[in-house]
C-alpha cells in the first residue's frame, strides 16, 4: 500500500482523483484492511494544515482526539474526552469518529453546535450538511460553528460488548435579537435524534417544545438526563 501525505488542498484534490482511500487514524479500518486486503493507494490528511486546525470555533478533520482542548466548546471538549481509551484518542481522528463510525460519537455535540462540514472532493472544496456527512460519507475537512452561550453533555456508562452508550448533548444559542435557541441531540442505541426549541419563555415551555420534536419519541431514561441538562443551560448553569 502506497501512503500518501499531502500538504496542500489541491494536492489531497489529486490524490483523490487517483483514486486514493483515506484512512483518518486507522484505527477502524486497519483490520478491515488486515482481513480483507490493503487498498493500492491511500491518502492521510495529517499533514494538510486546513485538516489539522483547533480554534474556537473550528476543528479539522484529521485533528486526533487527544488534541480537542477548552479552546472548543465543552460539549465537543467532553464528548471527544470520553470515546475510546487513552491510546485510541491519540490516534482516531475527528474525520473518522464521523464519517468513518458507526457510533459516530462527536455527532450529538456537532448537531447542537449547529456545525457545518468543509468537505473535500475530487473536483473542489464546498460546505455540507452534518445529515450528508452521515449519509455521504465524504472526506471531511474540517467543522465550523458560532461558540454557544452554554452547552453541556453527558454520556452513561456502557456495557462491555452491549449497545452504545445513551449520549445527551444541549447547547444554549444566543437569538443575537430573538429568542435564544436550544438544541438537543441525543445518541439512543445507533440512533441519533435531535430537536430544538426557543428558551426565552422559560424552562417548562422550553421542554414542552422539546418534546414535540424528534426526541418527544425518546424513553424516560433519556429524558431523566435531557431535563436537568435544560434546566441548567436555560436558567444560566450551564458549562460555558
Amino acid at each position: 500500500m502506497q501512503l500518501r501525505l499531502p500538504t496542500s488542498v489541491s494536492e489531497a484534490q489529486e490524490c483523490l482523483a487517483e483514486g486514493a482511500v483515506p484512512v483518518g487514524g486507522a484505527t477502524l479500518v486497519w483490520a478491515t484492511w488486515q482481513r480483507d486486503g490493503f487498498p493500492e493507494l491511500a491518502m492521510s490528511l495529517r499533514e494538510l494544515p486546513e485538516a489539522n486546525v483547533v480554534g474556537r470555533e473550528s476543528v479539522g478533520g484529521a485533528v486526533v482526539l487527544h488534541r480537542i482542548d477548552a479552546r472548543v466548546p465543552d460539549v465537543l471538549r467532553l464528548a471527544a474526552a470520553t470515546i475510546g481509551t487513552g491510546a485510541v484518542r491519540r490516534t482516531a481522528t475527528v474525520g473518522g469518529n464521523l464519517v468513518g463510525s458507526t457510533l459516530r460519537c462527536l455527532l450529538p455535540a456537532a448537531l447542537v453546535l449547529d456545525a457545518r462540514a468543509t468537505v473535500l472532493e475530487s473536483d473542489g472544496v464546498r460546505e455540507a450538511e452534518l445529515a450528508e456527512v452521515v449519509a455521504k460519507r465524504p472526506l471531511l475537512l474540517g467543522l465550523r460553528w458560532r461558540t454557544p452561550a452554554a452547552s453541556a453533555y453527558r454520556k452513561l456508562p456502557g456495557e462491555a460488548g452491549g449497545e452504545p452508550p445513551l449520549v445527551v448533548a444541549s447547547a444554549l444559542h444566543a437569538g443575537d435579537g430573538r429568542p435564544d435557541r436550544l438544541r438537543v441531540a441525543v445518541r439512543d442505541g445507533y440512533e441519533v435524534l435531535s430537536g430544538r426549541a426557543d428558551a426565552g419563555s422559560g424552562t417548562e415551555e422550553t421542554l414542552d417544545a422539546l418534546r414535540g420534536t424528534a426526541l418527544g419519541e425518546l424513553p424516560a431514561a433519556a429524558w431523566a438526563i435531557i431535563r436537568p441538562q435544560v434546566i441548567g443551560l436555560v436558567e444560566g448553569r450551564g458549562s460555558h
